[in-house]
């Protein structure tokens, strides 16, 4: 029964540093570091630089800029644009060092299964923003911000301390994506096909008026 529960943290850390990673990558590495740091929880040896002071501060830092810069529309989807080369390759480092190094090819098994969970929560994550700017009110930004810094949190220390109920939580958030992402694109193209026939309608300069 040890064992299964040892399996069953692992692949919860696992699978969760690599969602969390593509919400808010500085938000979890901060709490693992913390965690950590403060004896809360035993990290896997190639997570254990989290720890150190600082990149703790640096994760801290860049958690603050994070926290304004995704708070503002038009900033946010910038942001998440260039974090797409940042969230994702990083998740996949993340979930690698939560299984440790005993087998190299595990390490790479679960690099793909954390890089491709950074990817769907870093896919749904910035999808939504472009639609939620549609609206001219700032609230909803706030409120979208404010939920995934809060589910970043959570899940990380759930994933850590009640590996099952993550893992639930996982696979709802899972299903949930497969059936939101089609229905995000959607929305995308109908904004961006919006903004191609607005240019179109507008008069060459040299155009008589």
């Amino acid at each position: 029964m040890d064992h299964l529960d040892q399996i069953i943290k692992t692949i919860a850390l696992t699978m969760g540093v690599g969602w969390a990673s593509g919400l808010n990558l500085y938000a979890a590495i901060l709490m693992l570091g913390i965690l950590g740091a403060t004896g809360n929880v035993l990290l896997p040896p190639e997570l254990q630089i989290l720890m150190n002071p600082l990149v703790i501060s640096a994760a801290g830092l860049m958690y603050l800029v994070e926290f304004f810069a995704d708070k503002v529309p038009g900033v946010d989807t910038g942001w998440d644009t260039i974090h797409t080369f940042i969230r994702i390759p990083a998740g996949a480092l993340l979930a690698a060092g939560a299984v440790g190094s005993v087998n190299p090819a595990l390490a790479v098994a679960a690099a793909l299964v954390g890089g491709g969970m950074a990817a769907m929560s870093h896919a749904t994550k910035a999808g939504a923003r472009v639609l939620i700017n549609t609206s001219p009110e700032p609230f909803t930004n706030w409120a979208a911000s404010i939920t995934e810094d809060v589910m970043v949190i959570g899940g990380i220390w759930a994933a850590l301390h009640h590996p099952w109920f993550f893992l639930g939580f996982l696979i709802a958030f899972v299903l949930l994506a497969i059936w939101l992402l089609p229905k995000i694109w959607q929305g995308m193209k109908k904004i961006f096909g919006s903004i191609r026939r607005l240019f179109a309608r507008e008069p060459s300069p040299g155009a008589p008026t």
